[in-house]
């Protein structure tokens, strides 16, 4: 593969992630809205849809990272440092809609505390389907050197461990039980 080919693919998927995103940000807006209406069938499928949108967020990931750990190191990474970005620690949290998600979320806590029984087991796909982007997303940190050292955003320490501490804490907002 060439050094165009990876960048293409890392760049290429990280768009689809975050477009799935925008689109998990507006399927729970619409959910909050419809169980706030007491229209429990349409919560459920705006919550299904969100849960299809965490599910392929989880596939744009691992499709983000496959390429060698070579390229990555060669190729991509550089492309994510200073001069070709401002930040000395780019990272996806710096983007709007990891604010946005992370706003939304945090509302809907207790909103997931309290929900009705019609709707726990679409919740729980739901938790599962973000358990298994998290997954993904540390799969592709650890492949690529998560295991060894830190990130863009933290140098020291180990990524995949600021990776596991991160999901656990939006799993907790999501899954509050």
């Amino acid at each position: 593969m060439t050094a165009t080919q990876a960048h293409t693919l890392w760049t290429g998927f990280h768009w689809a992630f975050f477009i799935n995103v925008q689109g998990l940000i507006i399927c729970l807006r619409r959910f909050e809205a419809q169980l706030a209406l007491g229209n429990l069938d349409q919560a459920q499928i705006e919550l299904k849809t969100a849960t299809e949108l965490l599910v392929a967020s989880g596939a744009s990931m691992e499709l983000a990272g496959s390429f060698s750990r070579q390229e990555y190191e060669h190729e991509v990474r550089q492309t994510m440092t200073p001069p070709k970005v401002q930040a000395n620690n780019f990272s996806g949290l710096m983007s709007w809609e990891h604010a946005a998600l992370m706003q939304v979320w945090k509302r809907l806590r207790l909103t997931f505390e309290n929900l009705p029984p019609s709707l726990h087991g679409q919740h729980q796909e739901f938790v599962q389907a973000y358990l298994s982007l998290a997954k993904a997303h540390r799969a592709v940190c650890d492949k690529f050197g998560g295991s060894e050292g830190g990130s863009l955003r933290f140098e020291g320490g180990c990524a995949v461990d600021t990776l596991d501490r991160f999901s656990e804490s939006r799993r907790a907002l999501i899954d509050p039980h």
